[in-house]
């Protein structure tokens, strides 16, 4: 199975490039927690009383609640009222299909799947606290089960859309859920993703309780010092397509899935939630020999690596049996865990360490583990073949493609486990390229909006200027790649140019040196207009897909109480409008209801609003015989007239 796209959002890291940056420069993106999420001042206790949490520390995502409403034909109040969860999921998992150069409107209708691990609905927790005369319809929209469900829905995607909750190993079940799915024939592609966002305290003081939290918000993987693990914000998602399709596509194969698989401990243990070593112990012999690959041929594992001192000697003492038969002495394996950089992602953890694991072998590196000063003494270092970095260290070269595991824990007692292979050049990295030889280019360029449009016009600039990621990279490839493998939009723009620079002074509106040829300004009229563009005319053939600056989102800040557009008293019609019809909508007196996203769901929302704020009494039935705007502002100042 080959992973062909990613995209994240985590502590620290807004994508997998600045995730990797983190990693090699060992930073702890952890931090204070924010006054938005709840008063740590009120609930910090240095001795685990009951009702307070011991650590003032965890991971934390910012922004949570920006969102690019208009890009997904979401109302100003459908956004504030959605769940940040669905929010940030619908845009990374957007970013993971343009990583892939998946067009989302060449998978409409196909049977692809969404596969989602999920534990928190925090959000909607917070809505019901309120009280049950705050309750309205919109809350529908936020239970878990439409996580995956949103995804679905908004790229009409007709396959399995499941939502995997197995507690902390939830997203790594996910992606095994999906990776049998695609090798039964059920799907040709799926979306696999983890989120976890966390908005109230209940968990942490749960945990303090329980004597699993760490005191300094930090985990401490390993070492001697491990007391439990710091909680963290994530989204993360993975594009995953069959080996022999991803080669045929001439898709990116960033890594391979040799095989994985999933063990309950079953009654292996003393209690239900304590750790077993036999339980982990038998996933991972399943997941090797499901993955036709001898463990000792692995050289890096992501642990769960938990930072508790009770887990860890477990996990250790499983991978130690596993990992360590047959393996040379001068030859072992590298264990490390993200956790200790962006905190413990609970349902989103496995994600995270799959993606950490992918640019481990793409860069064929390992990052150092942080906050290890003393070995554990509850690990039997000297008998086990596992060697956790101190400093960064280059994969174990062993003359064929690098292998690497990686392993999820859940409290719900289910392990998974993961066995990667490094990526493969595609067909065309195999042949060498052609030279461009002053060759002239069109690069075409769009956008949902206008400002949108500018942005992504300005990423270019940077993305091709000397030291941005497209300058090593030939032109003819970028031109290519953002005609083929990006979806077009309604705002649009195409310029040409022979090289890197005269890309860049076309994109700032300047004159170029040399005249466009006249096919390529044949092309770049007929992309202005909407019109179909041959373009294998434009670039024959042996071109490859390369990675490019991503749609830049325009975000507002959307939540509850805070609707942007909220009403100004002048026109009752139009702020009501401006809250439930869709962001990108223009309309008239004739324009229908339910062609601006005036919905049934809208609908009902509207009424508990003018009922509420207006003490206007509407039937149900009158407002579902509106059709239009205009009728539905003659009804407004009829009402506003008896009012008065």
């Amino acid at each position: 199975m080959a992973v062909i796209g990613m995209a994240c959002r985590f502590p620290g890291a807004a994508d997998p490039d600045q995730l990797w940056e983190l990693l090699r420069s060992g930073h702890d993106a952890t931090s204070e927690t924010p006054a938005e999420r709840y008063d740590v001042d009120a609930l910090y206790s240095a001795h685990s009383a009951p009702g307070t949490i011991i650590s003032r520390r965890a991971g934390y995502l910012d922004s949570i609640a920006e969102f690019d409403a208009e890009f997904f034909g979401m109302s100003p109040i459908e956004a504030a009222d959605l769940d940040p969860q669905q929010r940030l999921l619908l845009m990374t998992a957007w970013e993971a299909l343009e990583d892939a150069g998946q067009l989302p409107e060449e998978l409409e209708g196909s049977r692809s799947g969404v596969y989602v691990g999920n534990t928190r609905a925090d959000f909607l927790e917070l809505q019901f606290r309120q009280g049950l005369r705050t309750v309205t319809a919109s809350q529908l929209n936020n239970f878990r089960g439409l996580l995956p469900a949103r995804l679905s829905y908004q790229l009409d995607l007709r396959g399995p859309s499941v939502l995997i909750d197995t507690a902390c190993s939830s997203s790594l079940g996910a992606v095994h859920t999906a990776v049998q799915s695609i090798r039964a024939g059920e799907i040709p592609l799926a979306l696999v993703a983890g989120v976890n966002i966390a908005l109230r305290p209940d968990e942490a003081v749960m945990m303090t309780q329980a004597g699993t939290l760490a005191h300094d918000g930090r985990s401490k993987f390993a070492d001697a010092e491990a007391d439990g693990f710091a909680p963290s914000d994530a989204v993360g998602v993975v594009i995953l397509k069959p080996l022999l399709a991803a080669r045929a596509d001439g898709d990116r194969i960033r890594a391979v899935i040799q095989g994985s698989a999933v063990s309950n401990n079953g009654r292996t243990s003393d209690s239900l939630l304590a750790p077993s070593i036999e339980g982990q112990t038998q996933v991972l012999r399943w997941a090797y020999e499901d993955a036709g690959v001898a463990p000792s041929e692995v050289g890096y594992v992501e642990a769960h690596g938990s930072g508790s001192p009770l887990l860890d000697q477990a996990e250790f003492a499983s991978l130690g049996e596993i990992i360590g038969e047959d393996r040379p002495a001068d030859r072992p394996c590298y264990v490390g865990s993200v956790k200790a950089n962006i905190g413990y992602a609970e349902g989103a953890g496995g994600i995270a360490g799959l993606i950490k694991t992918v640019l481990c072998l793409e860069h064929r590196q390992i990052p150092r583990s942080l906050h290890l000063t003393t070995p554990s003494p509850f690990i039997d270092w000297d008998k086990l073949p596992l060697v956790v970095p101190t400093a960064l260290q280059d994969f174990p070269d062993r003359g064929r493609p690098a292998i690497a595991g990686v392993t999820g824990q859940g409290a719900s007692c289910l392990n998974a486990h993961v066995v990667l292979r490094e990526g493969e050049p595609s067909p065309a990295d195999l042949i060498p390229a052609e030279p461009d030889a002053g060759a002239a280019h069109l690069l075409p360029l769009s956008a949902r909006t206008p400002a949108a449009l500018q942005a992504l016009a300005r990423a270019y600039i940077d993305y091709l200027a000397p030291g941005g990621k497209g300058s090593p990279l030939a032109l003819r490839d970028i031109c290519y790649s953002a005609a083929i493998h990006r979806q077009h939009h309604p705002y649009r723009m195409a310029v040409t140019g022979a090289s890197h620079e005269d890309m860049i002074t076309a994109l700032r509106g300047e004159e170029t040196r040399t005249a466009p040829e006249p096919a390529l300004s044949a092309a770049a009229e007929e992309y202005h207009r909407g019109q179909p563009v041959r373009w294998d005319a434009l670039f024959g053939r042996g071109c490859r897909f390369v990675p490019l600056p991503g749609y830049p989102w325009q975000t507002q800040r959307y939540w509850p109480g805070e609707h942007p557009g909220e009403e100004s008293g002048d026109d009752l019609t139009a702020a009501l409008l401006a809250e439930h019809a869709r962001a990108s909508s223009e309309y008239g007196d004739s324009s229908l209801l339910s062609d601006i996203g005036i919905d049934s769901l809208a609908r009902i929302e509207i009424i508990a609003k003018l009922a509420q704020e207006h003490r206007y009494q509407i039937d149900a039935e009158e407002l579902a015989s509106l059709h239009t705007v205009g009728q539905l502002r003659t009804l407004l100042q009829r009402l506003e007239a008896q009012t008065v």
